[in-house]
């Protein structure tokens, strides 16, 4: 894969894969395969998983009415107040035992408001790691500050707190631990690390809706936490976001820069305005978003049983590593990952082991890439603001110090992937995961010969 991967990318390819799999077994029938079952399907044996995947997103044809009201109604933005975006508010803080919520446009726009009312501004630095979506840097560059970069464990896939304190210069701002695929962070260390200088916490959390650090939900274990709504995502409105937290200054703040700086609760601004955008949800966003949560907690569970199963099935196999979680902590898994071991599968390279996964009815991706060596990051720097903000040496220092993420270098070459919606299917669906992973394996130094 290459570093422009996305989930809803990957998504899109699994339902694909899947869709023809099916077609190619109505078509058939059970003996077009007729090697031995034992051999992997690239070396010409039978596929083992055949049935396709759950498709994503699901609709219901019973949601439609209450959508249909508010659409019927014409009464579809919430500026005015009243409607379905407070309620779906009121509803997904009582899940994540959040003080309040805030709906927004997106997760991205959740992210920006988020770290404007934590005070990021041109010119200040904030901590984030390099293991995400683009949208996590990028609504720090919106700020016109720095997005730098903590180091990736490579047991965890998310932010190494060890790596978070030499980042920190006296410009630094806040930091943007990113609960990626739905996994935690270790959020006791980064929060004692933000109390001692001082620095703002923001979660991204647009992948971890119902995770859980040690009792307490992700979105509110910082200062502010943000949620993405986004098709692929495991409560999905198209588009859409929300702000958590326990503060309800912070949560005024917030919703008066996204409904064009109006004056809210106790903050005035200036008369009735101060600096803000237009950031909304809409009514009809909400309506989906707020039949959804009941099914989002069973398909959560659901999730978190396969991917047990999973990872009690490759500790046993070997050389695909399931990543290490915090203590008393649950991850969602909005992707799946491993670490994959090349040396226990006879130098097979991690290209041609998911090529032979994919022929196996088993979709996969690698992940994220190193995508701060795509241009993005050096348009930034490069660019005639940030050029005004920070001198030369810094920005060259900056642009060097992407060498060193020497973690994250090793998580973007090793990670194997699977999606949500694979982990929807039923546990015989899980055993044939688990057999296409045994196979290849067993057949991996004749495999590692033909690559």
């Amino acid at each position: 894969m290459n570093n422009q991967f996305t989930r809803r990318h990957f998504i899109q390819s699994a339902a694909a894969s899947s869709a023809a799999l099916a077609w190619l077994s109505a078509r058939t029938g059970p003996n077009v395969f007729a090697a031995d079952a034992a051999k992997p399907a690239i070396l010409g044996g039978k596929p083992a998983h055949t049935g396709g995947w759950p498709k994503w997103p699901e609709w219901r044809q019973e949601w439609e009415a209450q959508i249909l009201d508010v659409l019927r109604s014409g009464r579809w933005c919430r500026a005015g107040g009243g409607g379905q975006v407070p309620e779906f508010e009121a509803a997904w803080a009582k899940l994540l035992g959040a003080k309040r919520a805030l709906g927004t446009a997106s997760g991205t726009t959740a992210l920006i408001t988020s770290l404007y009312v934590a005070g990021v501004d041109a010119g200040d630095e904030v901590i984030c790691s390099p293991y995400t979506f683009s949208a996590s840097y990028n609504a720090i560059l919106i700020q016109k500050a720095l997005p730098v970069f903590a180091d990736t464990d490579p047991e965890t896939l998310t932010m190494c707190p060890k790596s978070i304190e030499s980042r920190i210069t006296e410009r630094t701002k806040a930091i943007l631990p990113v609960h990626i695929y739905g996994m935690p962070c270790y959020m006791d260390e980064i929060n004692a690390i933000a109390k001692k200088h001082k620095l703002a916490v923001v979660e991204d959390a647009c992948q971890a809706w119902l995770a859980e650090y040690k009792g307490r939900k992700c979105g509110t274990l910082g200062d502010l936490g943000c949620f993405s709504f986004q098709n692929s995502k495991h409560i999905p409105s198209g588009e859409g976001g929300a702000v958590t937290g326990m503060s309800d200054e912070l949560l005024d703040r917030c919703h008066s820069f996204h409904n064009c700086g109006r004056s809210v609760g106790s903050f005035k601004g200036h008369g009735c305005f101060a600096r803000g955008t237009n950031y909304r949800m809409q009514h009809f966003q909400a309506v989906i978003l707020l039949q959804q949560i009941e099914k989002l907690v069973k398909e959560t569970a659901h999730r978190q049983a396969n991917a047990d199963y999973l990872i009690a099935g490759l500790n046993q196999i070997g050389g695909l590593v399931p990543v290490r979680l915090p203590e008393n902590s649950r991850a969602v898994w909005h992707l799946f990952p491993m670490r994959y071991d090349a040396a226990q599968f006879n130098g097979l390279s991690r290209g041609k082991f998911m090529q032979a996964l994919g022929k196996e009815g088993v979709p996969s991706s690698g992940g994220y890439g190193e995508q701060y060596n795509d241009g993005m990051l050096d348009e930034a720097i490069n660019s005639t603001g940030y050029k005004r903000l920070w001198g030369a040496d810094r920005l060259k220092a900056y642009r060097e110090s992407f060498k060193d993420l020497k973690g994250n270098a090793q998580v973007c070459a090793t990670t194997v992937a699977i999606g949500q919606n694979m982990l929807l299917a039923d546990r015989s669906a899980m055993d044939q995961i688990l057999d296409a992973i045994r196979k290849i394996k067993a057949h991996s130094a004749v495999l590692a010969k033909k690559a």
